[in-house]
């Protein structure tokens, strides 16, 4: 998507931090009808209460736990999982970091002020570590356990 089509949006988030997201352009289009059908001052929330305030952080994990209940009733692999906003972030977070992005780039993404932060997703990704044994390995190396030749041995014991 060329930069002139890319459609952004400002939030404010928690730690009263600011980002600026990407959005895909099926996500605009779902907006923008939304918005259409939401009516409102542009400076209403995007998703606003009953009583037309925004969303607490609480509501929207409510909202979350509501329509995976539902959700698990047609998919019985939810029944047993938990589904909070902040699973949602970390599973956003490790798309990217295996599609190739650079740790630098989710944390910007997810307003992280140091990048050390996002550094736990490559901590918690074995496929990622095994990978990376996968390209330090020697071509030519044999799989199984090292077996150091009789004259090393010797020369050890000899110390």
């Amino acid at each position: 998507m060329s930069t002139s089509t890319l459609q952004l949006t400002s939030l404010h988030g928690k730690g009263r931090k600011d980002r600026i997201t990407p959005l895909t352009k099926p996500t605009t289009i779902v907006l923008r009808d939304w918005l259409k059908e939401r009516g409102g001052l542009p400076a209403d929330p995007l998703f606003p209460t009953s009583r037309g305030s925004r969303l607490t952080r609480d509501a929207v994990a409510r909202r979350l736990s509501a329509h995976t209940a539902a959700a698990a009733q047609h998919c019985s692999t939810l029944q047993h999982k938990t589904v909070t906003p902040h699973v949602l972030r970390h599973t956003a977070a490790m798309r990217l970091l295996h599609a190739g992005v650079d740790t630098a780039v989710i944390a910007l993404w997810l307003g992280h002020e140091q990048v050390d932060t996002t550094q736990i997703y490559l901590h918690a990704d074995m496929a990622i570590k095994e990978r990376a044994l996968a390209l330090t390995r020697p071509t030519t190396a044999k799989p199984g356990r090292y077996k150091p030749a009789d004259n090393l041995i010797a020369f050890l014991e000899a110390l």
